[in-house]
């Protein structure tokens, strides 16, 4: 999936200076900065999302995905989401996921995020012969474009695109101001790509359980009509 990010990021810079995005009032009725978060707005980024220390998560009730900007070049996202499977409903996947580190906002409109390295996800799947378990989550993030709208009912709304333009959930203003964990790597991470698997094996060795997360028969049923079989992506 980061080939294609990767393709992009390979290629040589050309300037465009006639085809820079101004950032002013007409493409952004308010700065980015602040905390957004999509649909009911239950998942949020802050502390009470995910707690790097101990790799564990706080789950909302409902999925969803939120994002947070600072104005001095900070990001943090927190995402809860999963898959169910038409032929087996009983089938769930889920994911819950943070990763924080720096942005950029680049001329061309796009959004570069650069984790710390210390971003981790648990992935929840009743259905394999290993059923939980937590993994490293540092991929870099390029948004192709994004825009903030005035909702007339919900206020202030962020839509952006990814790199393959696929569009985001739309995400509305929770706070101006960033909620964020500090603005720093949280655990003792050498080298972003493979040092994190000494944290998880050490969390694996201490016998400590595992945090799961639990849907009952009836939720499983209901969602699992709901899906059909399609990705159940964010509230």
């Amino acid at each position: 999936m980061l080939l294609p990010l990767l393709a992009f990021l390979a290629l040589p810079f050309v300037p465009a200076y006639a085809q820079d995005i101004q950032y002013d009032s007409a493409h952004n009725v308010t700065p980015i900065i602040g905390t957004w978060a999509s649909g009911s707005k239950a998942v949020q980024t802050g502390p009470g999302f995910a707690n790097p220390a101990n790799l564990s998560f706080t789950y909302p009730p409902v999925t969803g995905q939120s994002f947070s900007f600072s104005g001095d070049g900070f990001y943090e996202i927190a995402r809860y989401r999963f898959t169910g499977n038409g032929s087996a409903p009983q089938c769930l996947t889920g994911v819950v996921n943070w990763v924080h580190g720096q942005y950029a906002l680049n001329g061309n409109g796009s959004i570069t995020m650069t984790p710390f390295g210390d971003g981790y996800q648990q992935i929840q799947a009743p259905c394999l012969a290993v059923s939980n378990w937590i993994e490293p989550y540092n991929d870099t993030e390029l948004y192709q474009s994004w825009q903030i709208f005035q909702d007339p009912i919900d206020g202030y709304k962020l839509h952006m695109f990814a790199f393959d333009r696929s569009p985001v959930s739309p995400l509305f203003q929770v706070s101006a101001t960033p909620q964020m964990l500090p603005t720093q790597p949280l655990r003792n991470v050498s080298q972003p790509s493979a040092a994190p698997a000494a944290d998880f094996a050490l969390l694996a060795a201490s016998g400590a359980p595992l945090q799961v997360h639990r849907w009952g028969a009836a939720g499983v049923a209901a969602v699992g009509a709901l899906l059909g079989g399609a990705l159940l992506v964010f509230a």
